[in-house]
């Protein structure tokens, strides 16, 4: 039995179909991937790292618009 590989799905063809389903998906050589929600720590470090982008954000931009 003979099996054919997929074809490798380009950028521009990844960010066309990308569906808006509340899923995370990412294109890695070619494959897409359902991505998981981060959890646990991975969760922690990013709100924590949202959290002091958002403060120097405010601290470099926030007064230049008053």
């Amino acid at each position: 039995m003979t099996q054919t590989l997929p074809k490798p799905v380009t950028f521009e063809e990844f960010i066309e179909w990308y569906p808006n389903d509340g899923v995370r998906y990412e294109l890695h050589n070619g494959v897409i991937i359902e991505i998981q929600a981060p959890t646990g720590d991975h969760e922690k470090v990013v709100g924590f790292l949202a959290e002091k982008i958002t403060i120097e954000y405010v601290r470099l931009w926030g007064m230049s618009t008053l």
